[in-house]
């Protein structure tokens, strides 16, 4: 079998779809397969290339001149590689893989990370949509995508060969009690509400401190929050670290450090089709409070594992922190219950269960192949 998966590109900047990608290429190759990766590249080029992956170049930038680029460059790289299976990660590849299918005799997956944009039904357009959590499932049925086409594998990156084992990494010397996340510095990943939850809670816990890893277009946003003349005169600003993504050894960033270290991870997203950081949160034992919304729910067990408050909402997020933060029992137990029932998480797993739906798909092909070859020698 010959894989080709399809991303933007293969930056190591914490993004979830392109750490899913990378693992299931490198695990794939792994089990003697053929594997290549399209897309604009940049870090991760070399882990591929150690793994014995190929890496095409293709820049699929929005633009009308970009576009016809990628679609002339789309058809040299089939062509080359002569795939059996496409994998597409994103809306773009998947738009482009399936319209130029027919350059080439493949089968084309499409996973949903990102369900929430509006774009995330061109996904159908694939044979097998694959849903990274049964609440992304659900929302794709309702937006018209058929329910036979879909197939559940809950996205995990546990043991991943991008990274360190967790016992490998050293924790940063954070101050405690420490609260954490690790995000995109966007509006919707609830940044904003936890800086507001903070701020709630900070007088009633004056030795707690705050560390938001991650960057994004919104980072400007929440420092001029926390250098107004309110968090200024409580001396606040001091206590809320904006860390970005921390280089080490290159360019890798190691949000492992910081969870290590932490007493309470927060999850505040208003919408988050999985939330794959969580199982790594869970890993490092971190007391987790995250909204109950989309696939978060499923990736803490359904409450077994961390405490849901509802989205958008800061008074109920400080108040879970303010519970946690007052009853060293209460946070100790939610740290022990974390680290429970983590093998579901595992990039081994994921990577089977995809492996099924690519073996479900060329049986597929192989039997139509068939039935039309006796249908040509009936009709001679």
């Amino acid at each position: 079998m010959r894989i080709l998966h399809i991303t933007n590109h293969v930056q190591k900047i914490g993004n979830g779809i392109v750490n899913v990608a990378v693992d299931l290429a490198c695990l794939q190759t792994e089990r003697s397969l053929d594997v290549a990766v399209a897309s604009a590249g940049r870090e991760y080029e070399t882990l591929l290339a150690n793994h014995g992956i190929s890496h095409f170049k293709l820049d699929q930038s929005r633009t009308p001149v970009k576009m016809i680029k990628a679609a002339w460059r789309y058809r040299e790289i089939i062509k080359e590689f002569q795939p059996d299976i496409v994998h597409a990660h994103m809306m773009t590849g998947v738009v482009l893989a399936g319209i130029l299918k027919n350059s080439g005799q493949y089968s084309l997956v499409s996973t949903v990370h990102n369900e929430f944009q509006r774009s995330a039904v061109l996904m159908g357009l694939a044979d097998r949509v694959i849903a990274v959590s049964h609440a992304v499932a659900d929302s794709m049925i309702r937006r018209g995508i058929p329910a036979k086409k879909l197939r559940v594998v809950a996205n995990g990156t546990l043991n991943s060969p991008r990274h360190r084992k967790i016992q490998d990494y050293q924790p940063l010397p954070l101050h405690h009690p420490a609260i954490t996340t690790v995000a995109g510095m966007y509006s919707r990943k609830g940044i904003g509400e936890l800086i507001e939850a903070f701020n709630l809670i900070a007088k009633d816990f004056p030795k707690a401190h705050l560390y938001l890893v991650g960057d994004g277009p919104d980072r400007v946003i929440f420092e001029t929050t926390i250098n107004s003349k309110l968090f200024r005169d409580g001396g606040l600003h001091k206590r809320i670290h904006f860390e970005g993504f921390q280089p080490v050894e290159g360019f890798q960033p190691e949000p492992q450090r910081y969870m290590l270290s932490t007493d309470i991870f927060v999850l505040a997203s208003h919408c988050e089709s999985f939330g794959l950081v969580l199982t790594e949160a869970r890993e490092a034992g971190c007391a987790i409070v995250a909204s109950d919304v989309d696939g978060i729910p499923e990736t803490l067990d359904y409450r077994q594992a961390g405490i849901l408050v509802p989205p958008k909402d800061s008074q109920q997020l400080a108040n879970a922190l303010a519970q946690l933060l007052s009853d060293t029992k209460q946070l100790q137990k939610w740290k022990l219950r974390a680290k429970q029932n983590l093998e579901r998480f595992s990039t081994a797993r994921v990577n089977e269960e995809t492996l099924n739906v690519y073996l479900e798909l060329t049986r597929q092909y192989n039997l139509l192949r068939i039935t039309r070859l006796r249908e040509l020698v009936i009709g001679k």
